[in-house]
């Protein structure tokens, strides 16, 4: 089945642009002019990813990325913010709230097809087998709540165990500390992001060899590495 891109932007003309080009590659598109009217969409047929432009009337794309992710139907969607808006702090708002990429308009269609398409390998990069989630040595059953590197088996606290899963099923892309502690711990726990990064070397140092695959990305979070990484 072709992959489902849902494409959030107001300016008709840059989402026809989008849309061409998109299904010219081969993807389906749905197209919402409006925060408000993508989330309803978005609620009756989730998409494989978004293109969420982020300068919109009423509810602007911070706010739709951030409704997204609040969500446990869409979460982990891929989105790909598209922008005027460059400025550094920009894009870390837009990470912050959960955005996997950023594209700053004037942007090349053709460098977006490959965003699209490089993302979207990344959302499929976990190789499931059997109901096993595999990295390399690292292999997860999650029903059995079982870990194992190189056939060896890791004991994780329960914490530990839903942080490596979360990472392991977003594959590829760098989740915020912030957005860790709300997905892993729940809003308002009386955690801090410390937690999380003691979290994470304590994950490293059980996984052994396997633990290199957790990745940090400065000034951002972590990201669990696809194969190609």
């Amino acid at each position: 089945m072709p992959q489902r891109v849902h494409i959030v932007e107001d300016d008709k003309d840059i989402s026809r642009l989008i849309q061409y080009n998109l299904e010219k590659a081969g993807y389906v598109c749905a197209v919402s002019f409006s925060g408000k009217d993508a989330l309803e969409a978005l609620a009756k047929r989730p998409a494989d990813l978004v293109i969420l432009d982020v300068m919109m009337p009423g509810m602007d794309g911070f706010e739709v990325c951030r409704a997204i992710r609040g969500n446990d139907a869409l979460k982990n969607i891929p989105v790909i913010m598209l922008t005027a808006k460059g400025e550094e702090v920009d894009r870390i708002l837009g990470l912050e709230l959960g955005a996997d990429d950023y594209v700053v308009k004037p942007f090349s269609p053709r460098e977006l097809i490959l965003r699209v398409k490089a993302m979207l390998r990344r959302g499929k990069a976990d190789v499931v087998k059997d109901g096993l989630v595999l990295a390399g040595a690292l292999v997860m059953d999650p029903a059995a709540h079982r870990v194992t590197v190189a056939g060896r088996a890791v004991e994780l606290a329960r914490m530990e165990f839903k942080l490596l899963r979360i990472l392991m099923e977003r594959r590829g892309r760098v989740q915020s500390r912030d957005r860790l502690l709300n997905d892993v711990w729940g809003i308002g726990a009386d955690v801090y992001t410390r937690t999380i990064d003691t979290h994470i070397r304590r994950l490293r140092k059980k996984l052994g060899v396997s633990g290199k695959l957790i990745e940090t990305v400065i000034g951002l979070g972590y990201r669990f590495k696809n194969d190609e990484d």
